[in-house]
């Protein structure tokens, strides 16, 4: 069974700094395209960032560009977002999510091309 389990989420100040992990069972993260995707109260869930088969650039978010960093670590099996310099503005549930082996790159930011979720991770910043 395919499973995903995200943790690393809190109760982070403005400029702060948290680290997500996604961990996977029943697959091997190497072979598929994973995503970070966030939800805040009362808004649509918006991809964040992603890594694919490859390993080439990661895609990300322009809201994010510079602050987060998407890593893979196969022997783990994990995949982590640092998210630095974190503002009110990031307060949202984090997923993580698996895509297919190969997605192209102008459908990375869009849920539906991901079959498999984890329960996800509350992100909030506040002072």
């Amino acid at each position: 069974q395919l499973q995903l389990v995200e943790s690393g989420g809190g109760l982070v100040q403005p400029g702060g700094s948290l680290r997500l992990s996604c961990v996977a069972s029943g697959f091997t993260v190497d072979y598929y395209t994973i995503g970070w995707f966030r939800q805040a109260p009362g808004k649509e869930r918006e991809a964040v960032s992603c890594i694919t088969l490859s390993n080439s650039t990661p895609y990300y978010a322009d809201s994010v560009k510079g602050r987060f960093t998407i890593s893979r670590d196969s022997a783990k099996n994990t995949v982590y977002l640092q998210m630095n310099s974190l503002k009110p503005e990031d307060t949202a549930v984090y997923y993580c999510a698996a895509g297919p082996t190969l997605l192209q790159s102008n459908l990375w930011k869009f849920p539906g091309q991901y079959s498999y979720w984890g329960q996800g991770t509350q992100v909030t910043v506040s002072s």
